[in-house]
């Protein structure tokens, strides 16, 4: 477990893994959505936005905050009090982690919407997984630390694995088997596709646990060769978890709380305005399921990133390397931004084609949220590279400070346009997104500016993809509405648009970035792109 591996290496390999976990994850929604019906699938997602606030929590951040403190020490070569840490983290994780689950499932039925209490059973089931969540994030951060990002890949790519396959034939067996009528069906469904969570959880903690298992002796080695005389007690170690952890954890909640909100507050006002618990909770489900899962596949790219820049850069800055610092958050956000402004233009203008291929059961709802709402990936793509940033400097509190600010300007926006605005529906949940993020982006840039004189390199992170994006985007729209007045399979048309898409903007990025191909190579997939481009002679 050496620290040979590069930023971008490192990223590259997290953020494959995750998107193929992301795709695994987006192929079985379809099948889900099915089983369930759009009201399954609201109670589904009210749920999740349940589950998800307690496990923010309790273990979102703790590998980001584990990774950190480890980190430090092993950058010390201080490896007895990296265990220490390693073992303190345990403790603390079990602790909040089984806090947070007896809190879902004794008064999960306060934190639902008054008119979605449908969706207590669901909750109720995903209470365990929020314990061994927190379990399972200590052991991803401690190897992460280690520059490793294998154990962490992997053990996603199995969850997701396990999640689709359980989600779906347990939300299949549990509607055979309990359900009366529609609105029993929407209830057990959505009850059974909670324990594929569970399930996922289980199978990623006991390969952490063999991978554990497999490197103990040679974690065990470098604690013997420890010959520092500070060594640090458990009780200090806990002190410095709960000081780290604590602000991390509070400002992974509000940056993420939004989304809690949002559906709380859509959902109740709404409900003040007459509209039917049906539609609410139909526009939920195509919005939480159909939606967020989309955008949520370039996002989790950003969170690879983020999960590998932590390390390197807590390292640079704890040794005061600051030029080598914000070397390392320039190349962190041009290889997000590389992949995450395409993904947006792509979602924007194939919007309603991609919905319906991958969500035959949704509406055109789904269509009109994903081209007016995939520019957000950009900025909460970005606000996430930040938070990262700040986070490992030390500065904790200020994206703390940064996403409570954010948080306000959302919870208005949603309040507002909610109450004003009911004909939108969920297209309020939507706009106060987006004010979130970009709010999150402008505040990040002045903080990172002002404790490490960050200057953000507009033309080579932003401008250069963005140019190839836009052409991008003109040939995909017009090869797949144009194929399709010929040949009107829509699945055929934006298989083909898709492939003529990527090859539009690797041929427009290298042009107008003037990538060179041993630059090529670092991105992600970076050998079989350059293959690619030399068959097309791009390059020679």
């Amino acid at each position: 477990m050496g620290k040979s591996n590069t930023l971008v290496k490192n990223a590259s390999f997290l953020m494959m893994a995750t998107l193929i976990s992301r795709i695994i994850g987006l192929l079985y929604k379809s099948p889900l959505g099915m089983v369930l019906g759009n009201v399954g699938l609201g109670y589904s997602g009210y749920a999740n936005n349940v589950y998800v606030i307690l496990l923010l929590i309790s273990s979102y951040s703790i590998p980001m905050a584990v990774s950190k403190v480890v980190s430090e020490r092993l950058a010390l070569k201080q490896y007895k009090n990296a265990q220490k840490v390693f073992q303190g983290a345990l403790l603390y994780a079990a602790c909040v982690g089984g806090l947070a689950a007896l809190v879902a499932f004794f008064l999960g039925k306060y934190l639902l919407p008054s008119n979605q209490q449908e969706a207590l059973l669901a909750l109720r089931l995903l209470a365990p997984t929020i314990f061994l969540s927190a379990i399972l994030g200590v052991m991803r951060g401690f190897f992460q630390a280690h520059s490793t990002m294998l154990p962490t890949a992997m053990s996603q790519i199995l969850e997701q694995i396990a999640n689709a396959i359980v989600s779906i034939g347990a939300a299949w067996l549990f509607i055979k088997s309990f359900s009366v009528d529609d609105k029993t069906k929407a209830i057990y469904g959505a009850a059974g596709s909670s324990m594929g969570t569970t399930a996922g959880v289980i199978v990623g903690l006991i390969f952490m646990c063999i991978v554990y298992a497999i490197n103990r002796k040679s974690i065990n080695r470098k604690i013997r060769h420890d010959h520092h005389e500070k060594e640090e007690t458990l009780g200090e170690v806990f002190k410095i978890i709960f000081v780290i952890v604590t602000p991390i954890i509070f400002n992974t909640f509000l940056y993420n709380a939004s989304s809690y909100l949002d559906s709380k507050i859509f959902s109740d006002v709404l409900a003040l305005k007459k509209v039917a618990a049906e539609t609410v909770s139909g526009q939920w489900g195509e919005y939480s399921n159909y939606y967020i899962t989309l955008i949520n596949i370039p996002l989790a790219l950003s969170s690879a990133t983020s999960s590998a820049m932590m390390p390197e850069i807590a390292s640079r800055y704890i040794t005061k390397d600051y030029v080598s610092a914000n070397k390392k958050i320039n190349e962190g956000i041009s290889l997000t931004m590389f992949l995450c402004i395409p993904a947006a233009v792509g979602l924007t203008v194939l919007a309603f084609p991609i919905s319906k291929v991958l969500f035959p059961a949704s509406s055109a709802l789904s269509g009109q949220l994903l081209a007016f709402g995939a520019i957000t990936v950009i900025f909460s793509a970005l606000s996430t590279i930040t938070n990262g940033v700040l986070q490992a400097i030390g500065q904790a509190k200020i994206p703390l400070r940064n996403a409570a600010i954010s948080l306000v300007l959302n919870v208005i926006t949603v309040a507002v346009c909610s109450w004003f605005l009911p004909g939108i529906g969920v297209f309020s949940v939507l706009i106060s997104s987006l004010v979130f993020a970009v709010a999150m982006c402008l505040l990040n840039a002045l903080s990172l500016k002002k404790y490490l004189n960050h200057k953000n390199d507009f033309k080579n992170g932003y401008g250069k993809p963005l140019i190839a994006a836009a052409g991008m985007g003109v040939a995909a729209w017009c090869v797949y509405y144009g194929l399709y007045l010929v040949l009107p399979i829509r699945i055929v048309c934006l298989a083909l648009a898709l492939v003529i898409a990527v090859l539009v903007y690797m041929i427009l990025f290298v042009l107008v970035s003037k990538t060179t191909e041993a630059e090529m190579r670092k991105f992600p997939m970076g050998n079989y792109i350059v293959k690619v481009l030399r068959i097309i002679k791009v390059f020679r």
